[in-house]
């Protein structure tokens, strides 16, 4: 019997899931299970949203979120690309642990499918439906297509709607999306037509599953695609930012060519943040919207790609590094949490906690037990105001440079590594911020703690090893 099999054979009539011996002690506790709603953007930066210090790109509704909720300033994403990223978010573990820990594109299942994620991985949607949740993802999934374990539809979610390989992803005008397992032909985008903008399919498809499920508790996993490349809007949000930068065309390339790549980008963003702004329009005319907390994060720092200037838009923050790199930049993500009644407004933390934490704070709020074996704390401590229990340490590996780098937020230390018989270079982040000041000579006590941590926080695995200087 799998770790799944084992989950539902020791459900209750109620639908909870007890897993014994192999469960810690529930540390929530609700009248009423509040409808859990977590909205993913694709590789939008620390920086690019205006309550982050953003000041070229308007996202009022996002900024109304963090002024109605909790704005946090030490979270990170599970890694600096998509597809792991994404299964430290569903599985509640760090890249060291994780079943996907690259995005594997060239793959057996061909370029963008990523590799799968297996029948034994429980997922927070999965654990979410067996306490009775209606379990709804639309938009990029990335941890298996149609015919492999990996499909929503096989990891707990009862409704799927969007991309299945992330590949496909990168199109904003596709020949088709994905529901559950049934391909939705869209043949008005057939030979390079613009017609039906996936993104707007997307947010209604996800705005009639809270309609339909306003009666019962429901988990929503809204995977934004935007504002990954391709860099392409409809002319209504294109036109807010037409003329306000001076622009460098991109040629198309592996993307859509684009001849004003910044207002592309910034009308990008503000369109995700006027359908958040739907969304919360919705829960309040259904009168559930004090039954509801939302979490908005993104999966990775901004990228480069397609014509994106991301030092134009500072929308790292003041943090170094893009997409695909371990520093600040590259995986410290905005969040917020907004839950009236329950979140205090216009509060902020400075707790380090990172996307595994997902896992175990929705298993709080579903009265659900969590999990043995995962990386995750939940951080719903944090956000009411009581006592937090924090990491002994943060870790990441990344895996698509030719020798593998690692990282590890330590108390205030980062640690970064560009192979396993690197160099470790230490920074000190409540006075380098920045990570400018390499200081590992100074501190030699820091570099033992951090090497034997190193060496203890990862499992081997078979199509990632470790990869060294030669």
């Amino acid at each position: 019997m799998n770790r799944r099999q084992f989950i539902r054979a020791t459900s209750t009539a109620a639908g909870s899931a007890i897993l014994g011996s192999c469960a810690r002690q529930r540390l929530y506790e609700t009248p009423k299970k509040p409808n859990i709603i977590y909205i993913l953007a694709d590789d939008l930066g620390y920086g690019d949203l205006g309550c982050y210090g953003q000041t070229k790109i308007r996202t009022p509704h996002l900024d109304q979120m963090a002024a109605e909720g909790m704005r946090f300033t030490n979270h990170y994403s599970g890694s600096t690309v998509c597809a792991p990223s994404r299964c430290c978010l569903m599985t509640g573990l760090h890249t060291g642990h994780t079943r996907v820990r690259g995005n594997y594109e060239s793959g057996p299942h061909g370029f963008g499918a990523c590799l799968e994620l297996r029948p034994e991985d429980v997922t927070v949607a999965e654990l979410l439906q067996q306490g009775g949740y209606k379990t709804g993802a639309f938009g990029k999934w990335s941890l298996g297509i149609e015919k492999t374990t990996g499909a929503p539809w096989k990891q707990g979610f009862d409704q799927f709607f969007g991309y299945l390989n992330q590949g496909n992803a990168h199109r904003y005008y596709p020949d088709f999306l994905w529901e559950n397992d049934q391909k939705v032909e869209l043949p008005e985008n057939l030979d390079g037509q613009q017609s039906t903008y996936s993104h707007d399919l997307i947010i209604d498809r996800a705005l009639d599953f809270i309609q339909q499920n306003k009666t019962q508790p429901f988990f929503l996993y809204l995977a934004i695609a935007i504002p990954h490349a391709d860099l392409l809007v409809p002319d209504d949000s294109l036109q807010e930012y037409l003329g306000q930068f001076e622009e460098t065309p991109y040629k198309e390339k592996f993307y859509k060519g684009q001849s004003t790549p910044k207002a592309a980008f910034a009308g990008m963003i503000t369109r995700m943040d006027r359908d958040v702004g739907r969304l919360f329009a919705l829960l309040k005319s259904l009168s559930i919207d004090e039954d509801t907390i939302v979490i908005f994060s993104s999966d990775n720092g901004p990228h480069k790609e397609g014509g994106a200037d991301p030092d134009f838009f500072q929308s790292a923050g003041s943090f170094r590094g893009y997409k695909r790199d371990l520093y600040e930049g590259g995986i410290r993500v905005p969040m917020i949490a907004r839950w009236p009644g329950r979140i205090q407004p216009g509060q902020t933390s400075d707790h380090p906690s990172a996307f595994w934490d997902f896992l175990p704070m929705a298993c709080e709020l579903a009265n659900q037990s969590i999990p043995d074996g995962i990386d995750g704390i939940s951080i719903l401590p944090s956000m009411t105001g009581k006592s937090q229990k924090k990491h002994d340490y943060l870790y990441w590996e990344f895996h698509e440079n030719s020798t593998t780098s690692q990282a590890i937020r330590y108390q205030n230390w980062k640690g970064v590594r560009h192979a396993p018989n690197g160099p470790l270079e230490l920074y000190d982040l409540k006075t380098d911020h920045g990570e400018e000041r390499n200081v590992v000579d100074k501190h030699p006590e820091v570099y033992k703690q951090l090497t034997a941590i190193f060496d203890s926080a990862r499992t081997d695995h078979e199509l990632w090893p470790l990869k060294y200087y030669k």
